[in-house]
């Protein structure tokens, strides 16, 4: 019985042990500031991820994690791609509102996410 209940306290250690899984932080230091304050800078991110452009390598990973990114709520992003994430939303939805819609028909065609975050992404957009 004893050897039984140490089995269990130790695989409930490793469970509770186990690091969570997060998109790769490798691009976490870009400055993205200074890329929403230049419009030359910003535009071809818009068009790699809506596949109108070529791809930096950041292009790449953020394109290749937008969807699971939306479906789960962020659950795989750093804090820093998490506030990173708000800032680039709340400049789209003040200063690209044409990009904006071409990003949400792209990868939000039904609107769940729009629907499910509306109070959110209103105050972002204030």
């Amino acid at each position: 019985m004893k050897t039984i209940v140490v089995c269990l306290f130790a695989l409930f250690a490793v469970v509770l042990a186990k690091p969570k899984e997060f998109y790769t932080d490798r691009w976490d230091s870009v400055d993205i500031d200074s890329i929403l304050a230049n419009r030359r800078l910003l535009n071809p991110y818009i068009l790699c991820i809506l596949e109108e452009g070529k791809c930096t390598p950041e292009g790449k990973e953020l394109k290749s994690h937008i969807r699971d990114a939306m479906q789960t709520d962020c659950a795989k992003c750093t804090p820093v791609q998490k506030a990173a994430t708000e800032r680039v939303i709340a400049h789209l939805l003040k200063h690209e509102h044409e990009s904006w819609n071409k990003l949400t028909a792209k990868y939000d065609p039904t609107g769940a996410y729009t629907k499910a975050h509306h109070d959110q992404l209103k105050s972002l957009a204030a």
